[in-house]
């Protein structure tokens, strides 16, 4: 019986609020419109930012190395001697004076074995050994330095499918020519070079060698594409290293999203410095997260603005309906009663603002990711913009505004419960 009641009294005071939207339509639409307004450009604000992420991560995971095996030796920190508490405690000076060494990982070999041990070989799935060394590229009268990196081709295919990314050539024509460069389009468009061009490479001892065009790629990542990769032993030529040293060694992990651990183990076992693609990219991640930072205050931000639009109609609604709650009071409707009839009011506004701006964000979402256009979005280059259909930021959004939307009842109703029915009546103004 109760419930039957409930439901009942839940009915009327539903009824009631829709009738009081009702009564003043155009203004309700111009609020719903404005929370939709709101609400589709915090979803679409949102998807760019967090499409960008996850294209960013996406695209690292699938073309740069998870783990990179630097050629910077790591050295335990020496003992201070004047702060230590133990007494016999020794340290050894055996050059204050040494002439600065480029990094290079020695006997890679021996490490690479190491990923072959059974606790390793199911973690670590390719390594790629690598050379890297600053040139000079010369074609006519443009000159432009580059990074030029000696690879395996097979071993740098496992890791950034650089056979799928070549957009004139091929990896047999790469492989079959002499003095053979692999070219970034970056680089490709800089220096307007074109396949099967011919090219000068100027070493860092001043040393030219004449190369060959055997390919272009693109990977999306710009770093990448302003790289230049040629064989492994003619890069480790250039760079003048010997054959047991690499400037370092790329790993593809099982794990690309959890591989901290891994990398910190692997470190004190090769006694190299390894970084994960997250600290490679450290700044950029970071940049994102600043960006989630200001998108969520311009969630809030907005919201209050939307919520403001809401408050002004129901307190409006208020004050052109005083005899009506005055006349409801004296029926006996509650305090309670009558707060509960403007919140649902902010409720249903918001909740209709909030579901339209949803379907407008759809709209636009795949209005700006059908752009043909290519653009650089920071570090990646892409055609159209990246956005993010996740629903749980469609939901977050939308559930915010309808909440920011109910609490904006909140006053308005405060006032229609203080209302005096015997005060409203007795003035003639109202």
């Amino acid at each position: 019986m109760h419930l039957h009641e409930g439901l009942l009294m839940l009915k009327t005071l539903f009824n009631i609020a829709i009738r009081h939207l009702f009564g003043r339509q155009r203004q309700t639409l111009i609020t719903i419109f404005g929370v939709a307004v709101s609400t589709m450009v915090l979803i679409t604000t949102n998807s760019l930012t967090r499409g960008l992420l996850d294209s960013f991560v996406e695209t690292i995971v699938n073309v740069a190395p998870h783990i990179t095996v630097k050629g910077e030796k790591i050295h335990l920190i020496p003992v201070n001697l004047l702060e230590s508490r133990k007494p016999s405690s020794v340290a050894f000076v055996e050059n204050n004076i040494k002439k600065q060494e480029r990094e290079e990982v020695r006997n890679y070999r021996q490490i690479l074995s190491i990923f072959s041990l059974p606790e390793y070989n199911k973690q670590v799935l390719v390594a790629s050994p690598y050379v890297e060394s600053q040139v000079m590229i010369v074609k006519g009268s443009r000159n432009q330095p580059i990074l030029l990196k000696g690879i395996i081709i097979d071993k740098e295919d496992a890791i950034s499918g650089i056979r799928k990314k070549l957009v004139a050539g091929d990896i047999a024509m790469y492989e079959k020519t002499p003095n053979a460069l692999l070219v970034g389009r970056t680089i490709a468009k800089d220096m307007n070079l074109k396949l099967n061009d011919d090219v000068i490479i100027i070493t860092s001892m001043g040393k030219s060698l004449q190369c060959k065009i055997a390919g272009i790629f693109f990977s999306g990542i710009n770093a990448i594409d302003n790289s230049v990769f040629v064989a492994f032993k003619f890069g480790q030529i250039i760079a003048r290293l010997p054959a047991n040293k690499v400037s370092g060694i790329s790993l593809k992990v099982s794990d690309p999203l959890n591989n901290f651990l891994l990398a910190k183990d692997l470190e004190r076992l090769t006694g190299y410095r390894c970084l994960t693609w997250q600290e490679e990219n450290s700044s950029v991640l970071s940049l994102f997260a600043r960006i989630g930072y200001i998108v969520f205050s311009l969630v809030a931000f907005v919201g209050v603005v939307s919520g403001f639009g809401v408050a002004n109609i129901l307190i409006t609604t208020v004050f052109e309906k005083s005899r009506d709650i005055a006349i409801m009071k004296s029926f006996g409707f509650s305090a309670t009663q009558l707060v509960s009839i403007f919140i649902l009011e902010g409720f249903m506004v918001g909740l209709a603002g909030a579901l339209v701006g949803g379907v407008f964000a759809i709209g636009t979402i795949n209005l700006f990711a059908s752009f043909p256009i290519e653009s650089s979005q920071g570090p990646l280059t892409k055609t159209g913009f990246s956005m993010s259909y996740n629903p749980i930021y469609f939901l977050l959004v939308i559930g915010v505004t309808v909440f920011i939307s109910t609490l904006a009842a909140v006053f308005p109703s405060a006032r229609a419960a203080q209302l005096e029915p015997i005060s409203v009546l007795r003035d003639s103004s109202l």
